[in-house]
């Protein structure tokens, strides 16, 4: 293998790649990063066997070959080294890596590419594509209320459940549920998949706030999903398992309802956090009857307490509840909304978030209980 490629281009698909690398495996092979040549450029691919991320850099090829290296350590390398400069890739003999760059040179060893597991689904067809901004939003949603204990690994992901012309993402723990119903751009037949949320981070760093698509491959059989935006490639295994029916769990009614500002109750959660933070971690909400007098935000703990009022227009009954403080201000700081209706049934049923204006989207909070 013989070919240039620009340092910034290969620091940015070795920046990209580099978080699929696995830390603790007992292959050696899954540290390092595959390169091969492809279409004219480089192909960088690595795997921790459950997500596998493919970046393709752009170059001048000589020779076509490939090997496998250690991944951060090519990624540190090739990011001292100055910008806007042509680094040279040559494989030697022993898998060995000629990098140079100017007067700078490096030789890394690596590992034969026959020993690095394949990870694409091949032959398969886009099953839909996504408006990568759309996608984007609701992974930022929804992704973040999945469970990371892995005694429960079902909720380590999120549901994806494709009907017709949309795909509802949904993610729960054992305190809280967010369901996001988005459009797709070509129609499916009815299908679930549960993805590790793992992987759906990883995919959000990659997406852009743009129209263009991104396509989505199911390929079950091999039980992954793939991902493709241009020149990058996420693959992804899928979990095995029923995901729990959320729906059952949202709630139908409320006697509540106020109506509230989302960065304003925000403002009045983070210093109730903080206190709360050295006790339970709760934090209570006193909702005013039916009027506009709004929401009292309080915490108390040993070292101090903390109050703060919200302005909100109230229908219903008056009543209170208390949540953690992480689940409360994670909805508030997560979610793009400007206005927020919570929906209550009294202090210990689920706390209901629902963006004014967005019918798409709903999220549900366990709460605490207290002594008082």
């Amino acid at each position: 293998m013989k070919l240039s490629v620009m340092q910034e281009n290969l620091a940015r698909g070795l920046g990209v790649v580099s978080r699929a690398v696995s830390n603790r495996s007992t292959l050696p092979v899954l540290a390092n990063v595959l390169l091969k040549t492809e279409d004219g450029g480089l192909r960088l691919t690595t795997t921790n066997l459950e997500i596998g991320l493919v970046y393709w850099v752009p170059g001048k090829v000589e020779t076509d070959g490939s090997t496998t290296v250690p991944a951060r350590l090519l990624a540190d390398l090739v990011g001292s080294l100055p910008g806007g400069q042509r680094i040279d890739l040559e494989t030697g003999a022993n898998e060995t890596l000629h990098v140079s760059a100017g007067p700078f040179q490096s030789h890394v060893k690596g590992i034969d590419a026959d020993e690095f597991p394949s990870i694409q689904p091949t032959g398969e067809r886009p099953t839909t594509r996504i408006a990568q901004n759309v996608l984007k939003r609701a992974l930022e949603e929804t992704a973040f209320a999945a469970a990371t204990d892995e005694a429960r690994p079902i909720l380590t992901g999120v549901l994806c459940r494709f009907e017709g012309e949309t795909v509802t993402l949904a993610a729960a723990d054992n305190y809280r549920i967010a369901v996001k119903t988005i459009p797709i751009l070509d129609p499916v037949g009815d299908t679930s998949v549960v993805v590790p949320a793992r992987a759906l981070n990883e995919l959000m760093r990659v997406l852009g706030d743009t129209d263009d698509p991104v396509d989505v491959v199911l390929a079950q059989s091999r039980n992954q999903i793939l991902f493709h935006l241009e020149g990058i490639d996420l693959v992804s295994r899928l979990i095995d398992g029923q995901f729990p029916n959320y729906q059952s769990v949202l709630p139908k009614a409320h006697t509540t309802r106020a109506v509230l500002d989302r960065e304003e109750l925000l403002r009045a959660v983070r210093p109730a956090a903080l206190i709360a933070h050295e006790s339970a971690n709760i934090v209570k909400l006193q909702i005013s009857a039916n009027g506009e007098s709004g929401i009292t935000v309080s915490a108390n703990a040993e070292i101090g307490d903390h109050v703060g009022q919200v302005q909100a227009t109230v229908e219903g009954d008056g009543t209170s509840i208390a949540f953690n403080a992480k689940y409360l201000a994670d909805v508030l700081e997560k979610v793009a909304a400007d206005q927020f209706a919570l929906e209550l049934q009294g202090p210990l049923a689920p706390g209901v978030f629902k963006p004014i204006g967005d019918d798409s989207y709903v999220h549900v909070v366990m709460p605490v209980r207290t002594t008082s």
